[in-house]
């Protein structure tokens, strides 16, 4: 694929993202902040529902892993003991010229400007944490930072989790929340941004399991992104090397994704070791060991950590789901979004404007809405809102005709197939819910 044709690809997503409501530019109305965005009424409805896929299936499907909520704000000890305030850090240089930005390790020639070929400054180490001060007074005694992962929230709360749900090992403990990061060449829409979601999952393992359970998590995550509808063909696996291994980990795979832009990191799936654990317990002075009461045993747990994006998951999902067809001189946008994240689940549409069909429809609206997202439309003809519906990724769409009058049936129109099926009202809630019902995996 050209870089053109790349970069139309991204800006059509931009453009229908800020056209229908999924994704705008935060504080546009000033002109912007980078890579900083707003998720609009389809955004946050179809972000919520990517979250609690991956919740049901971390944690609501399974009963070995709990759940998590942990502070953005921590101790700053917290940081120091996991390696971020001393080496979670870019080599950044600046143009003596234009006086642009860059990562080193991304300049493809050493020392000159890619933007403008003027000279760049020497490396110099840029920590990407956000700090700010707790408290009236701004002295380094006050500094906090805004967490960079939510991890290590995970981590310190390990006893906390362990005792109070009464866990033996093996069990996991999974979060979803904000992390934040002063990336200096943030890009790409929402795929390298300042602010984020991230929904990770640790799962403690007694030592000598952890290679099996290793791969037990690499193979469950895959299988994840596969129920999403994402294209297999775009999706791989790609191993650490040596060189690319973090200093924690005995194992790293990435599951990446074929984009516009480039292959690309979805998520991360590390056997962590004892590190973590290790490095609490010496730095509170907390024993954070397990006791093993059936073979009377005491060791630091490993972490097998599964690590994923929910903004680059939404967008990956907007770019392998949007096509473009050309039907009777027109062009059909449509998003083949996975019925279980599509931010509507139905839109209920009267024929006509009269003989009572909108009033049948409202009621239809009304008994659905209880549980699924549903949009009323009775403006234009028909095709022409099929094709607002089919743009925005609604898997159904029923309309009311005459005959629903008579005989108490309407139609359910499938967006991938446009097949239209005659169903009876008594029948709709229940079709609606085994089509848009949340996999498990």
């Amino acid at each position: 694929m050209s870089a053109n044709m790349e970069s139309t690809i991204m800006e059509k997503i931009v453009s229908l993202c800020k056209r229908k409501g999924f994704i705008f530019q935060s504080s546009e109305i000033y002109g912007g902040i980078t890579s900083c965005y707003d998720y609009g009424p389809l955004g946050v409805e179809m972000k919520k529902n990517i979250k609690d896929y991956w919740w049901k299936n971390m944690v609501q499907y399974r009963s070995d892993i709990e759940g998590l909520d942990a502070a953005i704000l921590m101790h700053p000890r917290v940081w120091e003991a996991s390696g971020h305030i001393a080496g979670f850090t870019d080599p950044l240089v600046d143009c003596k010229k234009c006086k642009h930005r860059f990562r080193a390790d991304q300049v493809d020639t050493p020392g000159v400007c890619p933007d403008c070929g003027g000279e760049l400054t020497a490396e110099r180490q840029f920590n990407l944490m956000f700090k700010t001060f707790m408290g009236p007074v701004e002295d380094a005694a006050a500094i906090v930072y805004l967490r960079p992962e939510t991890a290590q929230g995970i981590y310190v709360n390990f006893l906390n989790v362990q005792q109070a749900a009464r866990r033996k090992i093996p069990f996991g403990i999974a979060q979803i929340g904000k992390a934040f990061r002063n990336e200096i060449t943030p890009g790409n829409f929402t795929f390298r941004t300042r602010e984020f979601e991230q929904m990770e999952m640790q799962f403690f393992v007694k030592p000598g399991t952890d290679k099996e359970w290793f791969e037990y998590w690499k193979e469950r995550r895959i299988q994840w992104y596969y129920k999403l509808g994402i294209d297999k063909d775009k999706l791989r696996f790609h191993q650490h090397n040596e060189k690319e291994l973090a200093h924690y980990a005995t194992a790293a795979y990435d599951i990446e994704y074929q984009f516009p832009f480039g292959t690309m990191e979805l998520e991360g799936i590390h056997n962590r070791t004892d590190f973590d654990l290790t490095k609490h317990k010496e730095y509170s002075g907390k024993e954070l060991s397990y006791f093993e009461e059936a073979t009377k045993e005491r060791f630091i747990p490993y972490i097998i950590e599964t690590s994923a994006g929910c903004d680059r998951t939404l967008l990956t999902t907007l770019i392998d789901s949007y096509e473009e067809q050309e039907l009777d001189n027109d062009t059909r946008i449509v998003l083949h979004l996975a019925p279980h994240i599509a931010p509507i689940k139905a839109a209920v549409f009267p024929l006509v404007k009269r003989d009572g069909m909108p009033e049948l429809a409202h009621k239809i609206v009304d008994s659905l809405r209880l549980n699924y997202m549903v949009f009323y439309d009775e403006s234009g003809a028909v095709g022409r809102r099929y094709r607002r519906q089919d743009e925005v990724g609604t898997p159904f769409c029923i309309t009311v005709d005459s005959q629903s009058l008579d005989d108490q049936t309407v139609t359910i129109r499938d967006r991938d197939t446009m097949q239209q099926d005659r169903i009876s009202l008594d029948k709709i809630a229940q079709y609606i819910a085994e089509k848009v019902a949340v996999p498990q995996i």
